[in-house]
């Protein structure tokens, strides 16, 4: 039997519709067969038969489990047993009541063994604590003390981007190189694309050591795009430390045209707590250039007069546990009074919309602070999807109408907090390499707390008779968006 060039297509298409049919079965028992959330399970389901292409591709960029499989290790650390050893000590100082200064600080003891547990989050006591509540006030406060670095300046952030601001940066780094202060960088190599070869290359031309965290080239050909390092850390001859929610970029300081201003939360720590952010960035360190930097110089354990308890808690592909979604479920569980909380993006998974629906239900006082407008038309209506449950159980929901809130905090009966840099959604919670400080202290609580209560003056709250009402489009469009919140 003689074939034609037709005959043949058709055998050719044919075969490939068989092996593209084989690996789509395939990948969905891998998707079962990983045992995660019933809810995202059944979203990569419903992609990979609904675009089986996109559902593909974007299974093999973003939807491996890391955590899982281990792909980022430490062991060229040692784990870090001094760290372990540390922990387990302070888990038997708890019980004995030594950093539980009050009754209310002692009600939160649930917390920190937990952070102990799953992370190794030290306590800190000796730390003094500002809250810096804008680009200005934020970016002034970190050019000064990076003005007085002596030793060392270690500087980890998502996104440094070529602007006014970095050119600022960049005059300080290099004057400081000059008088002999070791300077190591790190940036995401996804959030920083816009940072250029050149201003890289300046910097390194002085011997400042500056590398990217998992560089990526080409996006769509890897899986490690969706493992990004989200964390935001300055740390200064180990002694003054800042974290939040603030990058290296104009619009932080800024603004943006069609939002508005920034409007963000971020913290500088002086004391103790500065050696836990130098472990964050350590170990960050050595997973970028496998270089291990455990000299005492970089953990001076420096102590100031004042009183601040704090954990610094970091999670990401590297940790066993999803240590910060742990953190807010417990605080957010432990709540007898409040629940204050206010994030730019807003995906909770079904833990942490069980608890606020539930201490809503209890009589809790929950309010959550989002933004009326968002960067991201996507994750806003996956944000939006949520609304109506939550108001249903009680949850006051108010939208930010003076700008961009971009401030990732939460308080809870005015005396534990948190800043840092996880979003309440599902990407800070277990993709994402993020830090947040835990804060057990009544008046940086309190202070927060105020700036919160003055952020939802400039808010507008929904009822939910009102939210009932709005478009048929809009609800469309969120319940679409809801499909893929588990996935962003």
């Amino acid at each position: 039997m003689v074939l034609n060039w037709n005959d043949i297509w058709l055998y050719l298409f044919g075969f490939a519709g068989v092996i593209y049919t084989l690996t789509i079965i395939f990948t969905l028992i891998v998707v079962i067969l990983e045992n995660r959330s019933p809810q995202k399970t059944i979203s990569w389901i419903l992609v990979l038969i609904l675009l089986p292409v996109i559902g593909l591709l974007s299974y093999l960029v973003f939807g491996q489990n890391y955590r899982k499989q281990k792909m980022f290790s430490l062991k060229g650390l040692g784990d870090l047993k001094w760290l372990q050893i540390l922990s387990q000590d302070q888990k038997g100082k708890l019980e004995k009541n030594k950093f539980l200064r009050n009754e209310r600080i002692h009600e939160k003891k649930n917390v920190m063994t937990l952070l102990l547990n799953n992370s190794k989050a030290i306590l800190t006591e000796h730390n003094r604590v500002n809250i810096l509540n804008d680009g200005e006030e934020t970016f002034n406060e970190i050019f000064k003390a990076l003005r007085t670095a002596k030793e060392h300046i270690h500087l980890e952030y998502y996104i440094i981007e070529d602007g006014k601001l970095t050119s600022e940066l960049h005059e300080i780094l290099i004057d400081r190189a000059k008088a002999g202060v070791e300077i190591r960088i790190i940036y995401d190599g996804v959030g920083s694309w816009k940072l250029s070869q050149k201003y890289i290359d300046s910097l390194r031309d002085e011997g400042i050591k500056i590398h990217p965290f998992l560089p990526v080239r080409f996006p769509i050909l890897t899986s490690r795009i969706n493992y990004r390092n989200h964390r935001k850390i300055i740390v200064i001859d180990g002694k003054t430390a800042f974290v939040g929610g603030l990058n290296f970029a104009d619009r932080y300081k800024m603004g943006i045209p069609e939002i508005g201003i920034w409007r963000d939360t971020h913290l500088k720590i002086v004391g103790e707590a500065a050696s836990s952010l130098q472990i964050v960035f350590l170990t960050d360190w050595y997973f970028v250039r496998q270089e291990v930097l455990l000299d005492e110089k970089y953990r001076p354990n420096y102590k100031v007069k004042e009183h601040c308890l704090l954990q610094i808690v970091a999670s990401g592909a590297d940790s066993d546990w999803a240590s910060i979604l742990q953190a807010y479920f417990s605080a957010i569980t432990s709540a007898k009074q409040n629940v204050y909380i206010s994030s730019p993006y807003f995906i909770p998974n079904g833990s942490i919309l069980m608890a606020l629906k539930t201490a809503a239900m209890s009589g809790i006082d929950v309010r959550i602070l989002i933004p009326s407008k968002s960067d991201s038309l996507m994750t806003y209506y996956s944000t939006l999807s949520y609304i109506g449950e939550l108001l249903e159980a009680g949850v006051r929901i108010y939208f930010y109408k003076k700008g961009f809130n971009h401030s990732k905090i939460m308080m809870v009966d005015g005396v534990i907090s948190t800043v840092g840099t996880a979003n309440m959604d599902v990407r800070s919670f277990e993709q994402n390499f993020e830090v947040n400080a835990l804060i057990y202290d009544e008046k940086i609580t309190l202070e927060l707390r105020e700036h919160f209560l003055k952020d939802l003056e400039d808010s507008s709250e929904i009822d939910l008779l009102t939210w009932k009402k709005r478009s048929k489009s809009q609800k469309v469009k969120e319940s679409l968006a809801r499909i893929f919140a588990p996935l962003l």
